[in-house]
């Protein structure tokens, strides 16, 4: 039996299908005669003396039923039978007792109702256990026969039965059993048609009273290209190679006509055609009787009226097929479903058409199940082949993910590669020119990223100081002197101090450096990395007054990346050895700074500096010019 997550789909969509396609129409061709609330509490509390359960059989036989089927089993001996008392008087007091005047139905129940189930020709009930073997016998002779390819089947085999009591068992014409085998979610949707018992096949009590309506007592198992069929007369009830049928419910329990059995002992008036002619089952759906089933149309569905189910569905061949190819088929749906989801994932692109797509394919899946359940009566579950198609979507949509994201991340990491290449290839053009950079480009880069970082983590300018931001500041950071390649050599190059001329040429640095980085801007499209680059190159000689160049931009106008740009470049100028001035201590270039706050630096910036001296001393250190103490002999 399945179980697990694909039997839960295949059962719901099973149940949908049984569901909307019930007809809804009551029963015609069997009913049930109820030992229900009311006739208990009528004829008193089960079980019932068998002599009334012999009256009651004698009148439903009196109505001309096509046959009669005892849905009830009665292992235990009458206690309310005459013999049964003396015996019991006997063994519990020691006392021989006798009754005068009692007819002799009453001295022994059981035989008596024996002899009138034999009589009328019901067939009575037994039930086979799986879980141990019994002492119970069954007559090497069965009632029924069941001959052709019996080599298709693989029932169950019993080593156990419970019978009805000898007196009663040993009268019978014909019997059939009473088992029952919900799914693995405790439905009831299949009945086991045929049990296996030492070697000899017995047919469903259902199966038998249906057989013997007919007056055989014999069948004949058949192949019809979907598995194998049980051919009784004109009809052909098809199972599975375990003896199971798939019951069709027209719907809920009220559509199975039912008759109570008080009625029938106080001959109540009901019209004969209720019985004649008809298939009787006599049962109970007394609730404290526990004979009651978990359908998709009611949750205490009677076992009683299942059998009239089973009966319905044999008059109208309207059995549900699972046919014996079923799980090839599935397997095969499950790798179409495969290649056919593989494919739009390989030719279709957009995420809209990949779902559209496959929502179709499981569309379709679900159309063709539909379509063979309707037109022939055949179930072949779609849930297996749809669950696939949900896995494999999933799947493959995570895995485009992971593909696209990883091609990202690879395209990112070649486009962060290039940026560094174009930036450090243009800082080394500087550096060829002049003399006075070197190891200055890399502390002031490391000093603009840690004044940076202390901006952020003091809760200052969150908008602008995004990681992105930082990252790229510091790679933008070695173009800041760019533009001195445009200085002429006689003044880049100049021992000494400049003249007020030279040294307005010399300010034009910070123009040229602008017009190198924005010209090659200009041919990077998108999201542009030298757009800070360009700022600090065009801003970095700005003053926090105003006074400074190249446009005299004053405060919060001037770009941050510049103002940060600032600090850096003038301390490690401060602290480095140029060829107009000796190197400034450390103390002495901090105080040289201090005094210029508010007017040269953004206060907030330098501030910030201050805050991270220790670390701007160890930055100093660790990349100072060859041949240089550049702290040392501060």
């Amino acid at each position: 039996m399945e179980t697990g997550f694909p039997a839960q789909w295949s059962h719901l969509f099973l149940d949908s299908f049984l569901k909307y396609s019930a007809n809804g129409k009551t029963a015609q061709n069997a009913v049930v005669i109820d030992i229900d609330d009311a006739s208990l509490s009528a004829a008193g509390q089960w079980p019932w003396p068998r002599y009334r359960m012999a009256s009651l059989v004698q009148a439903i036989a009196d109505g001309k039923p096509a046959a009669i089927g005892l849905d009830i089993l009665f292992s235990e001996p009458d206690r309310t039978s005459l013999n049964n008392i003396q015996k019991s008087f006997k063994q519990d007091f020691d006392l021989d007792i006798s009754f005068v005047g009692a007819s002799p139905g009453l001295s022994d129940n059981d035989g008596y109702f024996g002899k009138i189930l034999s009589g009328t020709g019901a067939v009575g009930a037994r039930y086979f256990y799986f879980d141990h073997i019994s002492k119970a016998e069954i007559s090497t002779k069965p009632e029924f026969h069941f001959t052709g390819r019996t080599d298709l089947l693989s029932l169950n085999d019993a080593p156990g039965v419970l019978n009805n009591t000898y007196e009663i068992s040993s009268q019978l014409k014909f019997s059939g059993f009473l088992n029952n085998q919900p799914d693995s979610d405790g439905m009831l949707r299949r009945i086991p048609l045929l049990i296996q018992h030492r070697g000899v096949i017995y047919p469903h009590l259902s199966l038998a009273t249906f057989m013997r309506s007919l007056g055989v007592d014999s069948a004949v198992i058949e192949e019809d290209g979907n598995g194998p069929v049980i051919h009784v007369g004109n009809h052909s009830i098809p199972i599975n190679k375990n003896g199971f049928a798939l019951l069709r419910f027209n719907g809920k329990p009220h559509l199975y006509p039912a008759i109570s059995a008080v009625d029938i002992l106080n001959g109540s008036s009901h019209p004969a055609a209720d019985i004649n002619g008809k298939i009787v089952f006599i049962g109970s759906s007394a609730a404290a009787l526990n004979d009651l089933h978990s359908t998709i149309f009611d949750p205490q569905f009677p076992g009683l009226k299942s059998q009239a189910v089973i009966i319905e569905n044999i008059m109208a061949d309207s059995f549900i097929r699972e046919p014996s190819w079923a799980e090839t088929a599935i397997l095969l749906a499950c790798i179409a479903t495969g290649l056919l989801l593989a494919a739009l994932f390989i030719f279709l692109r957009e995420p809209v058409q990949l779902f559209l797509g496959t929502a179709t394919l499981a569309g379709i899946i679900l159309w063709v199940s539909i379509y063979l359940f309707q037109s022939a009566g055949i179930f072949i579950s779609p849930g297996p082949p749809i669950l696939a198609t949900g896995v494999l979507f999933t799947l493959f949509t995570a895995t485009r993910f992971v593909i696209e994201k990883r091609h990202a991340y690879v395209w990112f990491t070649k486009l962060a590669n290039a940026r560094q290449v174009i930036m450090e290839s243009m800082a080394a053009v500087a550096e060829t020119r002049d003399p006075e950079t070197g190891a200055h480009i890399k502390r002031t880069q490391h000093y603009v990223k840690s004044i940076a970082e202390k901006l952020r983590d003091t809760g200052n300018y969150p908008e602008i100081l995004t990681q992105e931001y930082i990252d790229l500041l510091f790679v933008s950071a070695p173009l800041h002197d760019i533009g001195k390649v445009g200085v002429p050599d006689h003044i880049l190059l100049k021992q000494g101090k400049l003249t007020e001329e030279e040294f307005e040429l010399m300010k034009k640095h910070a123009e040229y450096g602008k017009n190198i980085i924005y010209s090659t801007a200009k041919k990077i499209e998108g999201d542009n990395f030298l757009i800070i680059a360009g700022e600090i190159a065009s801003t970095h000689h700005e003053r926090w007054d105003g006074t400074g160049y190249p446009l005299g931009l004053a405060g919060h106008n001037i770009p941050l990346s510049g103002r940060i740009m600032a600090v850096a470049d003038v301390y490690d100028a401060l602290i480095s050895r140029r060829c107009y001035k000796p190197p400034f201590p450390h103390e002495e270039s901090v105080r040289i700074m201090r005094e210029a706050r508010g007017k040269i630096f953004d206060p907030v910036v330098l501030d910030a500096f201050f805050s991270i001296e220790e670390k701007i001393r160890e930055t100093a250190s660790r990349y100072r010019d060859e041949g240089e103490r550049v702290l040392g002999d501060l």
